[in-house]
This record gives C-alpha cells, sequence and structure tokens, in this order.
C-alpha cells in the first residue's frame, strides 16, 4: 500500500440496482471482476452470468477508485436465501480490513433491502475463517467451482 493521505480517507459506499448503474460504473465493476477472478486466480470463467441484472451492486471507493465490491440477491435468485456474491476487494488493499467492512457492509445492505434473514453465499474454501468471522455457517455443502474449492455457508440474524 502507498503512503498518500488518500489511502487513509474513507470508504464511500454506494448501493446500486443494476438499470440504475453508470455505464462507466459497469464498466468500472467488471473490469475488476476480471482482475481478481480471471487474471489473478487464473480462472477462466463466465463472470457474466446473467444475473447481474437481478443484483444490487455494492461498491465501495476511496478517491474515485472501486476498491470493494459485491453483488447483494434477494431470496429466491441464486438461493432459495437471500445471497451474496462476486465478494471482492482490490488486491492493493488486501490486509486493511477492508474485506471485512464490505461484508459487514453487504450484510446491513441486504437487511436494508429486504429484510434481516438468512444470506447465503457460495464461498472459496480458503476464505472460510473469514466468512465464519462474520458469523456464516458451513453447511457441508462442498463443491467445485470453475476449478477452485468452494462452500456454502450460511448467515443467519
Amino acid at each position: 500500500m502507498s503512503s498518500d493521505p488518500a489511502d487513509s480517507a474513507p470508504i464511500q459506499w454506494k448501493l446500486s440496482a443494476f438499470d440504475a448503474l453508470s455505464v462507466q460504473e459497469l464498466y468500472e465493476l467488471l473490469q475488476l471482476r476480471t482482475e481478481v477472478f480471471a487474471l489473478e486466480q487464473n480462472c477462466i470463467f463466465q463472470d457474466m452470468d446473467g444475473a447481474d441484472a437481478q443484483a444490487v451492486h455494492l461498491m465501495g471507493r476511496r478517491g474515485g477508485q472501486l476498491l470493494a465490491y459485491a453483488r447483494c440477491f434477494p431470496a429466491g435468485i441464486k438461493f432459495p436465501e437471500a445471497s451474496i456474491g462476486r465478494i471482492l476487494t482490490r488486491e492493493q488493499v488486501r490486509g486493511s480490513g477492508l474485506g471485512h467492512l464490505l461484508i459487514e457492509q453487504a450484510l446491513a445492505a441486504v437487511a436494508t433491502l429486504w429484510g434481516r434473514q438468512p444470506i447465503r453465499i457460495g464461498a472459496q474454501a480458503r476464505l472460510k475463517d473469514l466468512y465464519t468471522g462474520h458469523g456464516f455457517v458451513d453447511v457441508g455443502r462442498a463443491y467445485i467451482e470453475d476449478g477452485i474449492d468452494h462452500l456454502e455457508m450460511v448467515w443467519r440474524p
């Protein structure tokens, strides 16, 4: 991380329905998802899965740069429960605590949008401890998606 004073500025959070995203926002979030999920993880997969139009997009910016992102879904879209997915932070801010803040913001967003309820995620298995620290519980449904070990985990209010 750099020593730029902007690095200590607060994160500005924004929730947007798909049709409310600007072209620039859509480009930035797709670019960041590609950087993280395809390039960093060396994984070829269909990121644009047709679900973006049904999601509410949570974006965290500092100094205008998109640093954190997640998709939030109401119950019945990805799982019977509400869900959060495509959870990521830009590589340069990992280890800063922003990932924890992102998860907290995503949980709060689901509660604000659709009420406090169980939330199911498909978590990369290597991140199990991160999600467990936020109250998610492994429900024993391990699977491989795009060559990466995943777990289904549920958070309950």
